[in-house]
């Protein structure tokens, strides 16, 4: 049982505490409900550059590392499709150095034209490395439009478009902040060995006077039902043939989610998977192939992905995957392989709360979905998964009008 404490600051800032006294350390996670999802189509990739302008320097605190660094303190961020999340950790006794870095970059930051082109440089630079100029890299630049067609899911963390973010102006970035960065959007986590009280007191120093704001309300479309099968063929200069499988399933809030990660889990962890065992050892038609599920707020994607041998074409890689999901939906997978599962899952996620930031970081993101107090139920939500409840979800899921597929075809292989 993960016991921690809240406290709804009167600006709106939510606050959790949690005390783990097995550690000098504390985690100070700030999580802010703006993702990907929250932005305009015509410029894309404002919340993913956010994570980078937050480091570039705040109100009253011009180097933000630096002063980390002095305290001993270690930081990072991330940001997907539904939020942006920044932690950082320190020393107990320099806990006033996280929050006082993280309040004044919460209240305003240092804008202006250089902080701006340099960021939208260094993110431009990562559009281009890790999308564009790397082997399999832009394939989420065209699966996503191809399974979305209305949500806002239909783009990457990344944007759409290295434009969208060269174009971006000062005005339209400081739109951004305030409409999004406010303690009415934020919450806050601290884990440690803390007193809640003190943290408290802690917060309302540093946090209590930011003013509340007014925030953009996104009117997110429902993606319609999908009602056929989509395709794309890619042709691209890299080692192997790869084939991207997406097909939609539930939102994060759903029972259904906690049987697609089990069936992801049937299909490609471990040795002992269904892929593994049927299609990569087996008849040795892939060099790889996963599946994994996307934690999505809304309704994501199930996926599947494959590097093809040489001599496996597409519709055969597709035929021999479509008959594994097969057996998933007839039920032929033993209860004995559906616990295996379940223990990996709830594992892994045990074995990720023994350490106070990862606890952090999930509190967070279980208020932003609703309640923190979630936690404590997600063990019993694998265990109650059932082999009928698999077989049911499996059946919802995998039906080809529900697929968009990607087949990444090797310009090398067509000349060999």
């Amino acid at each position: 049982m993960i016991k921690f404490d809240r406290f709804i600051l009167k600006n709106g800032l939510t606050l959790l505490v949690y005390q783990d006294k097995s550690t000098p350390l504390v985690s100070v996670n700030t999580l802010y409900k703006v993702g990907a999802v929250n932005e305009d189509d015509n410029r894309t990739g404002f919340a993913h550059l956010f994570e980078h302008l937050m480091f570039g320097g705040s109100v009253n605190v011009p180097d933000f590392d630096t002063v980390l660094q002095r305290a001993g303190g270690e930081n990072n961020a991330f940001t997907n499709n539904d939020i942006t999340n920044y932690y950082i950790t320190v020393p107990l006794q320099n806990i006033e150095t996280a929050f006082y870095l993280e309040s004044d970059r919460m209240l305003e930051l240092a804008f202006s034209s250089k902080s701006l082109d340099v960021q939208k440089n260094v993110v431009s630079e990562e559009f281009r490395q890790r999308y564009l100029n790397q082997p399999y890299g832009d394939v989420s630049l065209y699966l996503r439009p191809l399974a979305y067609t209305q949500h806002p899911y239909k783009w990457a963390t990344i944007g759409k478009e290295i434009s969208h973010i060269t174009e971006a102006n000062l005005q339209e970035v400081k739109d951004f902040f305030y409409n999004h960065y406010a303690p009415n959007n934020a919450i806050l986590v601290v884990a440690g060995n803390v007193k809640p009280d003190n943290i408290l007191k802690l917060a309302e120093k540093w946090f209590g006077n930011i003013p509340n704001r007014n925030l953009k309300k996104n009117l997110i479309p429902i993606e319609p039902l999908q009602t056929q099968k989509r395709e794309l063929t890619l042709e691209r200069d890299v080692t192997a043939d790869a084939i991207y499988m997406a097909y939609h399933m539930s939102d994060r809030l759903s029972d259904d989610y906690y049987a697609s990660d089990l069936i992801s889990d049937l299909l490609s962890n471990g040795k002992s998977s269904m892929f593994n065992i049927n299609l990569v050892k087996g008849d040795k038609l892939f060099s790889q192939l996963d599946a994994y599920i996307q934690g999505s707020t809304f309704p994501g994607l199930f996926m599947i992905n494959g590097r093809l041998y040489p001599e496996t074409d597409f519709e055969r890689a597709e035929i021999k995957i479509k008959e594994q999901l097969d057996k998933i939906i007839r039920g032929e997978f033993s209860n004995r392989d559906l616990q295996k599962v379940k223990n990996r899952a709830i594992s892994a996620m045990l074995f990720a709360r023994v350490h106070h930031l990862n606890i952090a970081m999930e509190l967070a993101y279980l208020e932003a979905l609703g309640d923190a107090e979630m936690i404590n139920g997600i063990e019993s939500k694998y265990q109650q998964v059932t082999h009928e409840k698999i077989m049911e979800v499996a059946s919802k899921i995998f039906r080809d009008e529900n697929l968009s597929c990607v087949y990444y075809k090797s310009k090398n292989k067509k000349n060999d």
